[in-house]
């Protein structure tokens, strides 16, 4: 049996409007929706050469550079939206992920969904409701989501007779376990747009990867991602009746 094609996402940014902090955000939005196979920042000179070029290096995008030919006119936008109808009609992409604040794409947003794609918009809070309205999904970003701090790191000794022998294959000392806490948000995030109100570990673990094509659970001091769940007080495991595993946020304690 054929397995379904998963969906592919764009993911545009316009450089111009946003903060280079947001670029991990909208992976992340981008990457619960499938595989993100375009990358694309779009600015001109100032932009990409100042502020945005460590981010779009960092996260493989592609810089789409454009020269302004008359004073304020923005031609990045221009290029921006053009390269999308391109994307949609080569059939490169059914589902586009748009990095601005800027309404002047609410157009861009309606011709694509009147083409059956699915928008997603990536924004800060001044993101105007003429852009909001005109996409699928809007995802709001602020300063605090790209400095939220990770969780304190396990301070489990390990056991003598596992730390010989992990010290052996490895030839060096086992990595410290960490708890970052992005796992807790895409957790929340997956887990909050199903009615069970959890996630499976597999899909999870495809979620990660898809983010972070690097993401690797031995990274943080884990030998998987099962054990890895399990060291986060947050999040509640469970194994279903066909023996695979779930998750979700772990329940609030009671107050009195």
């Amino acid at each position: 049996m054929a397995q379904p094609q998963e969906s592919t996402v764009a993911v545009m940014i316009d450089c111009d409007n946003v903060a280079p902090e947001i670029v991990d955000f909208a992976l992340l939005m981008a990457a619960q929706a499938g595989r993100v196979t375009l990358r694309r920042g779009y600015g001109n000179r100032a932009t990409l050469g100042n502020s945005w070029q460590e981010a779009l290096v960092r996260q493989a995008f592609t810089p789409c550079l454009q020269f302004q030919y008359a004073a304020k006119k923005n031609t990045s936008d221009i290029a921006l939206a053009l390269d999308a109808l391109e994307a949609l009609f080569d059939q490169r992409a059914d589902i586009f992920c748009l990095v601005t604040s800027d309404s002047d794409f609410a157009y861009l947003c309606r011709k694509l969904r009147e083409r059956a794609a699915t928008v997603l918009i990536v924004g800060e809070a001044k993101t105007p409701d003429a852009l909001r309205n005109a996409c699928d999904q809007f995802f709001e970003w602020s300063v605090q989501e790209a400095s939220s701090p990770e969780l304190p790191d396990l301070q489990e000794p390990p056991h003598p007779a596992d730390q010989g022998s992990e010290a052996k294959a490895t030839g060096s000392a086992p990595l410290p376990k960490r708890r970052p806490r992005f796992v807790i948000e895409a957790v929340s995030l997956l887990a909050g747009s199903t009615p069970e109100g959890k996630v499976s570990l597999n899909s999870l673990g495809s979620y990660l990867k898809r983010a972070d094509s690097g993401f690797s659970p031995g990274i943080y001091g884990h030998s998987g991602l099962l054990n890895m769940v399990k060291t986060y007080d947050l999040l509640s495991l469970k194994q279903e009746e066909n023996g695979q595993w779930s998750v979700s946020l772990a329940p609030k304690p009671e107050t009195a």
